[in-house]
């Protein structure tokens, strides 16, 4: 019965999925808050100013490929469709691939640029070298990456590596199924 009720589940998922499409308005201006990982690695910690602390990024390697995860151990992915000033990921599509808030701070391993872009409700989302980043849904312990390769809410997500580099051509070739 409870294989039932997960295939249910998972279909209906896709069906919900499927329903997230890019055309919400989520335009976003760049604040230019980017600073070298490298540059924000010290280990003193956050003035407290009354505004909320930031959050550290760190890198681990999942299956094979050394890339970023938040506090919690959560991988971070971005979504092929987004550009350094601009998330496409809005509405319903933020229920399955919630928005890192930003900013962030460098943790162990993390050499690429970390900023922040102005989402058009005016929230501050984190950025690793000029990719919006974002968590997924589906992931539901530390280190599960079944977000990397998936095609939804028009586009491709994938883990973000510490390199900062687009998966190699085998990935994208095997990838394309939905959740």
């Amino acid at each position: 019965m409870q294989k039932i009720w997960g295939l249910a589940g998972l279909a209906a998922l896709a069906l919900t999925v499927s329903a997230c499409s890019s055309s919400g308005s989520s335009s976003t201006t760049s604040t230019n808050t980017s600073t070298p990982a490298a540059a924000s690695s010290s280990s003193a910690p956050a003035a407290s100013t009354g505004t909320a602390a930031k959050s550290t990024v760190s890198e681990t390697t999942v299956g094979g490929q050394q890339v970023l995860v938040d506090a919690k151990g959560d991988v971070l992915y971005w979504f092929a469709i987004d550009t350094p000033t601009t998330s496409k990921c809005s509405g319903s599509c933020l229920t399955f691939w919630p928005a890192v808030t930003g900013p962030l701070t460098a943790g162990s391993g993390v050499t690429g640029t970390l900023g922040t872009i102005t989402r058009s409700d005016g929230s501050k989302q984190a950025t690793y070298d000029g990719h919006p980043l974002y968590t997924f849904a589906g992931d539901k312990s530390p280190g599960q990456n079944k977000g990397n390769g998936v095609n939804a809410s028009g586009g491709l997500w994938w883990e973000m590596t510490v390199s900062g580099a687009k998966p190699p051509a085998s990935a994208s070739a095997a990838a394309g199924g939905g959740y």
